[in-house]
């Protein structure tokens, strides 16, 4: 007998302009593996629409939460919440992006972005617990190194540094300085906080922020 399946995400927007709510309506009803529960446009209402509907995921326009108090309060009453902020242009900046991760957002994406594309980043983050839009980390994304992606990527994998040393036929010592590099780029106390800081950002892609 098989195993009952998991119900699809359930996905409710608290957004001021009835069209906007309308049509994000409409592409979730017609999306395979999703269930649209509701919308406000009230942000007053936005906790009890949560505690009505209990949605897996909530949308929120950037201008109803510019410096994310409403979003930290939800995540903080429902930890499980997914999160996804709706950024307009006037916030499509390093520190709003970084305001809404820190507050408890885990998926970003312009407000403005084709229908597919929000589709996806509620995919994505259904999937992975994080994801950055690609049009919202250039200006947050350290630059590191081809070879600082590596040894990152690797270390996020769980391996010390004389594992990253062999995978990448590099000495110990050559890796260390990578890491130091990586430390300084990303202003990370250690490996850790290097790994959760490179989530939380897009710099690495595909799975949840790791805890601080």
């Amino acid at each position: 007998m098989l195993p009952p399946s998991r119900p699809a995400p359930g996905v409710a927007l608290i957004d001021p302009v009835p069209l906007y709510r309308e049509g994000l309506s409409a592409l979730v009803r017609r999306t395979p593996g999703l269930r649209w529960l509701g919308s406000t446009g009230d942000v007053g209402a936005a906790v009890r629409l949560h505690e009505r509907l209990r949605p897996d995921v909530l949308l929120i326009d950037s201008l109803l939460d510019p410096v994310g108090h409403l979003s930290r309060l939800l995540v903080e009453r429902d930890p499980a919440l997914l999160v996804i902020g709706l950024v307009r242009d006037a916030h499509s900046h390093v520190n709003h992006v970084t305001t809404a991760l820190e507050a408890g957002v885990r998926g970003v994406v312009p407000r403005s972005a084709q229908p597919e594309q929000i589709v996806r980043v509620i995919a994505e983050t259904c999937r992975s617990r994080a994801y950055v839009h690609p049009d919202l980390r250039a200006g947050e994304r350290p630059t590191l190194t081809k070879r600082e992606h590596e040894v990152l990527t690797l270390i996020a994998d769980g391996l010390e540094n004389q594992q990253v040393a062999d995978e990448l036929v590099l000495s110990v010592e050559t890796v260390r300085t990578h890491v130091k590099g990586i430390l300084r780029k990303l202003s990370a106390r250690d490996r850790t906080h290097a790994v959760s800081l490179a989530y939380r950002s897009g710099l690495l892609i595909g799975r949840a922020a790791m805890p601080e």
